[in-house]
């Protein structure tokens, strides 16, 4: 084998181990909803201290890797107060809204978030919507209907709940928080001012913080975290290092490594990811053809839409 075969083929090798890494990142953002509804609805955690602690817990293991990159300036800047804000606005939203609806449907919602990007960055800053933006809302929003529905063969339309509404709404709310942190993020740190790495301390010291505070201020019971059992721990353990570190640093080291387009053309994996989790956690499932049709025109439309997107730049 010649040098430069050699070469390509410890690329292409080097490639598939960073493409792991986003699919890692990927299962555990599709797993986060999943497991925010199991740690609310069965070990019946308050939602803000599930935060408050959680971050708390991630902030201690991560500190001594991170603070050298955290520059003590950086406090003295605008966006990064506004960061800040929309992170715990994104956090609570999006823990919240599990535990009033199913997690496949709170991760279709979050699934929808490159399309909310689209018209925000057109709405408040004038840019161009990519082609294929409009048609892939109305392909994306048909596909969720259908997900959400009930055996149409039989006249079933819509299955939703008043429980379910309430946590569309707050996933929809908490889908453009995401949206608006995924275009505050480049700004924050395209400057090179402020790292990624020190994006993530910042973003576990705010939410351990306005958590903490909502918690107290909602006088929530933490003392159900003194009765819950070895399962209940394992499956909260799981949600710190998974997702809340796992999936947060997986996403650092593969957007560093691949790219935006390469990591973002497969979020898709989310929706796959909650969909065997939630099935096998909390006995949610699709149920019908109608919904498993409706979860693949998503992700095909959102997987197309992406790499369109990113192959115009």
């Amino acid at each position: 084998m010649s040098n430069s075969s050699a070469a390509t083929a410890t690329r292409a090798g080097v490639t598939w181990t960073w493409l792991i890494v986003a699919l890692f990142a990927h299962t555990g953002w599709g797993a986060y909803p999943v497991l925010a509804r199991y740690l609310q609805t069965i070990s019946h955690l308050p939602s803000m201290a599930i935060l408050a602690l959680g971050n708390a817990i991630a902030l201690l293991i991560y500190l001594p890797f991170a603070y050298r990159h955290l520059d003590r300036r950086v406090w003295l800047t605008p966006i990064i107060w506004l960061f800040a804000l929309v992170v715990s606005a994104r956090a609570m939203t999006n823990l919240t809204s599990a535990r009033f609806t199913l997690a496949i449907y709170v991760q279709l919602i979050t699934l929808l978030t490159p399309l909310i990007v689209a018209l925000m960055s057109k709405v408040f800053f004038r840019e161009r919507l990519p082609p294929f933006t409009l048609p892939a809302i109305g392909l994306s929003i048909f596909g969720s209907l259908l997900m959400m529905s009930g055996d149409l063969s039989s006249g079933a339309m819509l299955r939703l709940t008043g429980s379910d509404l309430i946590g569309i709404a707050i996933a929809f709310v908490s889908a453009c928080a995401l949206a608006l942190y995924m275009i505050l993020i480049p700004r924050a740190t395209g400057t090179g001012h402020v790292r990624a790495e020190a994006m993530l301390l910042i973003q576990l010291i705010a939410l351990t913080v306005t958590c903490g505070a909502m918690s107290l201020l909602l006088s929530e019971p933490w003392q159900q975290f003194t009765v819950i059992g070895p399962f209940d721990w394992a499956v909260f353990a799981a949600f710190i290092v998974f997702v809340l570190l796992g999936a947060n640093l997986g996403q650092i080291v593969a957007l560093r490594q691949l790219g935006a387009p390469m990591v973002s053309s497969t979020m898709g994996w989310r929706l796959i990811s909650a969909l065997a989790l939630a099935a096998l956690l909390l006995g949610e499932q699709l149920q019908s053809v109608w919904q498993v049709l409706g979860a693949g025109i998503v992700l095909v439309t959102i997987t197309i839409y992406l790499r369109r997107s990113h192959a115009r730049k």
